[in-house]
C-alpha cells in the first residue's frame, strides 16, 4: 500500500539523515558499554544515560552520565552480607509519595556520612540534598537530581544503587503481556536492582531526605531491545516534542521525553513484535501519538515500572492542558504528516528515498555520521588501566570489534597518560631519569592506535623535548606522509575521494575502532602543564590546547631544523607552514586556524621577523571571540612592551 511505501521510505529518510543506521546506532551503544566498563574505578561505577546512553546522537543531544557510589549499599527487607567498609542505608517509603523513598542510615564508619544526614525521631536520614552539595565544583549547578556546568552540555546524577529489585515495582515482574520484552531482557533488568537518585517531591515537608527510585538501567535495556523501527518511533516523537510542541506558547515546559519512551513502552507491551517493521512505521507512530493525546485528555500517564504513579498529576492540568490538548489535536488533523513541521524532516520527499538502499551508501552514512559525533572521540577523565588491559586479553580472541574499541580508548588515555610523566626532576640520579625516560616513551608507543598521525607526532614531541631532533624528524616526516587527502577529520565534508574508499570492501570489514587507526586524523591535544609540549609553547601549558597535525607537524620540522642550524630546511619547513595554513590543509575551525597563526608567529620570531610574527598573533587574536584568553594575544602585549 501506499503508506507502507511511504514508511519504508520514512524509515530510510531518518536513518540516514537523523538517527543513524541499525549498525551505526549498535556501534554507538557498544561504544559506550566499553567506556563505561573501563572507566569502573575509585568506588564509583560510571552509567552513559540519555539520549547518547540510548544510542541516538541527535541534535541537542547532552551528556548524561550517572555516577553511581560502590561504598554505599541500599536495602528494602533483606539485609545484605555485612562489610565493615560498605555504609548501608534502609529503605522507608512510609509517608512518601510511590516512587520515592527515604533512606535510613543503618551503619557507617564514615563520618562525613553523618555530615549528609539529618535526624528525626532518633533516625539519621541521608539527606539528597546535602548530597549532592557535597559534588559541587565551581561553574557547575545543581538542575533537578544533577550536577550541570552552565552550559547546560554535561549533566552527571550522583546514585546509589540497591542490588535488589524494589518491592513497590513487583507487580512488573508478573503482569500479563505480549512477547515483550522477552523473559531473558525481563530477568536482566531485575537482577540489575534499582537506582535511588538525589531528588524529592517538590514541596513535599521532607523534600530535602527524599530520593527517587530509578529505573534508568532497565529502560536503557529495554531500548537496547527495540526494532530499529521501534526507535525510529520513539525518535519521531521527540523531534516533534521538541520541534514543534515545544515551540507552542505554553506549552515548552509541560512534556518530557521521558513520558513519550513510556508511552512507547507501554504499547511495545500491547502489540506483537513482528508489527514493529520499516513498513508499518508510520502506523506505529500514529498510534503512540494517539495514545499520547489520549494520555493528556484523561490526565493519565502511568509509569512503566510503578503503574500506581501518575506521572501526569498535579502537572498536566487546568489551562495548561487545555492548550497542549488544543495543539496536540491540531497536529492530528494533518495524520502523519505533522511531522513535516519538524524542520529536520521537512525535506523528506518519498520519490527520493522510495528505493532499497545500497549497502555501501548506509556504511558511508554511518562512517561520515561517526566523524561527526564529537562525544565518541572525547578523552575521558576516568580510566582503570589494569581493567582495561584485562578486558584486552579476555576478549582477544574474539572475532568482534570489541578488542579494538579497548585499544582505541587506551590509546587516547595514552595520549594524555604520557603527558603527565616528567623526565626533569634535578634531585634524583641517572637510573630515575632512564626508568621514567623508558616508562614515558612506552605509554607513547601505545598511544599511536586512536587516529593515523597524531599518537606518532606525541612520540616526535617526546624526541623533541629529549633533544633527539633526528629523530623527532622521522618520525614527524613519517606522521605527515599520513596526512593524505583520502584521510577523515572531525567536523570535515566527505569529498568524492572519501565515498569511493569507503565502497571499498576491504575497507568495509575492518570494525569502526580499527578504521580510526588508518584513515581518521584527530588533533594533536596537550594537556595543562604537559611535559612533552615544546619549550617555546611553555606559554600555552597553563590550558588544554589542541593542535591540527599538519599543522603542528610542519611546526615541529621547522623547530627541529632552527635547532640542528639548518638554515635551508629550516627555510623549507617555515614554508610547508604556512601553505598549510593557507590552504586550510585539514583545518575545519577558527580555533584550529588561530592556533595555526599562533604556532606561525612564533616560528617568525624565532627567525627574527618581529614584524610578521605581531602581523600572525594578529590574525589568530582576529579568529576568536574578543573575550576568550588567547596566548597569541599575550605574546603580541608582550612584543610591544
Amino acid at each position: 500500500t501506499l503508506t507502507h511505501n511511504i514508511s519504508k521510505a520514512l524509515y530510510q529518510y531518518i536513518s540516514l539523515n537523523i538517527v543513524g543506521t541499525e549498525n551505526y546506532v549498535k556501534r554507538i551503544r557498544t561504544f559506550n558499554a566499553v567506556k563505561d566498563n573501563i572507566a569502573d574505578k575509585m568506588g564509583w561505577t560510571y552509567i552513559t544515560s540519555g539520549s547518547v546512553g540510548e544510542g541516538l546522537q541527535m541534535r541537542g543531544s547532552d551528556i548524561d552520565v550517572m555516577s553511581v557510589d560502590k561504598h554505599i549499599e541500599i536495602f528494602e527487607h533483606i539485609k545484605p552480607s555485612f562489610d565493615p567498609e560498605i555504609v548501608y542505608f534502609s529503605v522507608e517509603r512510609d509517608d512518601v509519595k510511590p516512587g520515592f523513598t527515604k533512606l535510613r542510615l543503618e551503619y557507617t564508619r564514615h563520618s562525613f556520612i553523618f555530615e549528609c544526614c539529618v535526624e528525626h525521631n532518633g533516625d539519621y536520614y541521608f539527606s539528597s540534598f546535602l548530597y549532592k552539595q557535597q559534588f559541587l565544583p565551581d561553574q557547575y549547578i545543581i538542575h533537578g537530581p544533577c550536577i550541570s556546568d552552565k552550559k547546560g552540555i554535561l549533566d552527571n546524577a550522583f546514585c546509589l544503587h540497591c542490588p535488589i529489585w524494589i518491592s513497590s515495582a513487583a507487580q512488573w515482574i508478573s503482569r500479563p503481556r505480549n512477547a515483550w520484552p522477552s523473559n531473558y531482557v525481563k530477568q536482566s533488568i531485575i537482577k540489575h536492582g534499582v537506582i535511588f537518585v538525589p531528588i524529592g517531591v517538590k514541596g513535599s515537608p521532607m523534600e530535602d531526605v527524599e530520593w527517587r527510585i530509578s529505573f534508568s538501567v532497565g529502560e536503557k535495556l529495554l531500548i537496547n531491545t527495540f526494532t530499529h523501527t521501534q526507535l525510529l518511533c520513539y525518535v519521531i516523537l521527540k523531534i516533534i516534542l521538541k520541534d514543534v510542541i515545544s515551540k507552542y506558547y505554553k506549552c515548552n515546559d509541560i512534556l518530557c521525553s521521558y513520558f513519550l519512551k513510556t508511552i512507547v513502552f507501554w504499547i511495545s507491551e500491547e502489540i506483537p513484535q513482528s508489527l514493529w517493521k520499516p513498513a508499518n512505521l508510520i502506523s506505529c507512530f500514529m498510534r503512540c501519538f494517539n495514545r499520547l493525546i489520549y494520555c493528556v485528555e484523561n490526565s493519565v500517564c502511568l509509569h512503566y515500572f510503578i503503574p500506581e504513579i501518575n506521572m501526569f498529576e498535579d502537572k498536566i492540568v487546568g489551562p495548561d492542558r487545555e492548550i497542549l490538548l488544543e495543539k496536540l489535536n491540531t497536529l492530528q488533523s494533518y495524520g502523519w504528516r505533522c511531522i513535516l513541521f519538524s524542520d529536520q524532516i521537512s525535506n523528506f520527499d518519498i520519490s527520493s528515498w522510495s528505493f532499497p538502499m545500497e549497502p555501501h551508501v548506509s556504511y558511508v552514512v554511518e562512517v561520515e555520521k561517526s566523524i561527526g559525533y564529537e562525544i565518541l572521540f572525547r578523552n575521558s577523565n576516568i580510566f582503570n588501566f589494569k581493567k582495561t588491559i584485562n578486558q584486552m586479553v579476555l576478549n582477544s580472541c574474539q572475532n568482534s570489534p570489541i578488542p579494538h574499541i579497548y585499544t582505541f580508548f587506551l590509546s587516547q588515555k595514552c595520549h594524555t597518560r604520557a603527558q603527565k610523566i616528567s623526565m626533569n626532576n634535578i634531585h634524583n640520579g641517572n637510573k630515575y631519569k632512564y626508568k621514567k625516560y623508558r616508562y614515558c616513551l612506552s605509554t607513547l608507543l601505545q598511544n599511536v592506535y586512536h587516529d593515523a598521525a597524531s599518537g606518532w607526532l606525541m612520540v616526535a614531541s617526546f624526541f623533541y623535548k629529549t633533544k633527539q631532533y633526528h629523530q623527532a624528524l622521522r618520525i614527524t616526516n613519517y606522521s605527515l606522509s599520513k596526512c593524505t587527502s583520502e584521510k577523515l577529520y572531525p567536523l570535515m565534508t566527505m569529498s568524492n575521494i572519501h565515498y569511493q574508499l569507503l565502497k571499498l570492501k576491504s575497507i568495509q570489514e575492518k570494525s569502526f575502532a580499527h578504521l580510526m587507526k588508518i584513515i581518521f586524523l584527530n588533533t594533536v591535544d596537550f594537556v595543562k602543564n604537559s611535559a612533552l609540549i615544546p619549550d617555546e609553547l611553555k606559554m600555552d601549558t597553563s590550558i588544554k590546547i589542541k593542535y591540527v597535525p599538519t599543522v603542528y607537524g610542519h611546526f615541529l620540522i621547522f623547530l627541529c631544523h632552527f635547532h640542528l642550524n639548518n638554515i635551508r630546511e629550516c627555510q623549507d619547513s617555515f614554508q610547508g607552514l604556512k601553505l598549510v595554513i593557507e590552504e586550510n590543509y585539514f583545518i575545519t575551525e577558527d580555533s584550529d586556524k588561530a592556533n595555526a597563526y599562533t604556532l606561525f608567529g612564533i616560528a617568525l620570531r624565532l627567525v627574527g621577523d618581529m614584524e610578521s610574527a605581531r602581523q600572525a598573533f594578529r590574525q589568530s587574536i582576529a579568529l576568536l571571540p574578543i573575550d576568550e584568553y588567547t596566548t597569541a594575544g599575550h605574546r603580541y602585549l608582550l612584543m610591544n612592551l
